[in-house]
């Protein structure tokens, strides 16, 4: 049965897509389709058994380094069975966890969940302690499950501020982690993956209606463009949304809390404040503990 080498486990909205797609594109490195496959985490995916999640990997060459990338295995406490079934069946392999500034992460989050209408309330109603926005970026709690059965030596951190600005560098770091290629190189021809520039709100119907070839050539033959572009614009979030300051303050406690604990593992002091610079500045490992 083929199973997967590697997996990158998260965090979502994290910039996994586009290393995943990175990777994808490199000689002896085999990525799923879909990229999501989320075995381990959904119950209804897991549902199809081993012998459809193996089928993932047959077109993978001999040789070929295979890997998937989902996020839902790091959404505690939505998915609480998802490290516990991927260890049982993947012991051996070897996990990439993509982070970034906590806030940010939890905007992008927001706006992916407006997008697909999921939410329709401001960000400050989202964004409550205890919610899945706040949950998801509490990144040492996400990877506890993880580092209790794979051990830090087979986890791999990544952030997506370093990708962003050393993005050949960290792609090396990946390949050298899994033992990859040693001709790798960042195809900086592809630019950023699911990233969602228009954020056009989906509805009931909206694959129909919206997103297939057939509805685009109606709309163009019998809309006028100004009147698209009218429609378009109520569906579109025109402005990033933004945290009141008190939100935010709250959100910056706990976020705080959670860095403190990742930071003294890397052997970095990690804040919201500090962040950004911090995981820019040189790449991050997990530091030697007493």
């Amino acid at each position: 049965m083929s199973l997967p080498d590697f997996i990158i486990i998260g965090a979502m909205k994290c910039g996994t897509s586009t290393l995943q797609a990175q990777l994808a594109a490199q000689a002896g490195i085999f990525m799923t389709t879909p990229k999501e496959p989320n075995f381990f985490s959904d119950d209804e995916i897991y549902g199809r058994g081993m012998g459809w999640y193996a089928a993932l990997f047959e077109g993978a060459m001999a040789g070929d380094l295979k890997g998937e990338a989902s996020t839902h295995y790091t959404k505690l406490p939505t998915h609480p069975d998802a490290a516990a079934r991927l260890h049982a069946a993947a012991p051996g392999a070897k996990l990439i966890y993509l982070m970034r500034h906590p806030i940010d992460r939890l905007v992008s989050h927001y706006i992916h969940e407006w997008t697909m209408g999921a939410v329709s309330g401001d960000i400050d109603a989202a964004a409550q302690a205890g919610s899945a926005f706040v949950t998801y970026s509490e990144y040492s709690k996400q990877l506890a499950p993880y580092l209790d059965r794979y051990g830090e030596a087979n986890i791999l951190p990544l952030f997506l501020e370093r990708m962003n600005a050393f993005p050949d560098e960290e792609l090396k770091r990946v390949a050298a982690f899994l033992g990859g290629p040693a001709e790798i190189s960042w195809r900086h021809d592809f630019g950023a993956q699911n990233v969602s520039r228009e954020r056009i709100r989906r509805f009931p119907l909206y694959n129909v209606l919206v997103d297939s070839a057939p509805a685009t050539a109606l709309r163009r033959a019998i809309a006028p463009k100004a009147l698209r572009n009218w429609v378009k614009s109520k569906l579109q979030m025109r402005e990033r949304p933004s945290l009141s300051a008190d939100t935010e303050a709250v959100l910056e406690a706990v976020f705080d809390a959670d860095l403190k604990i990742l930071g003294t593992m890397l052997g970095e002091d990690l804040s919201c404040a500090t962040f950004k610079e911090r995981v820019s500045a040189r790449p991050l490992n997990w530091a030697p503990q007493d």
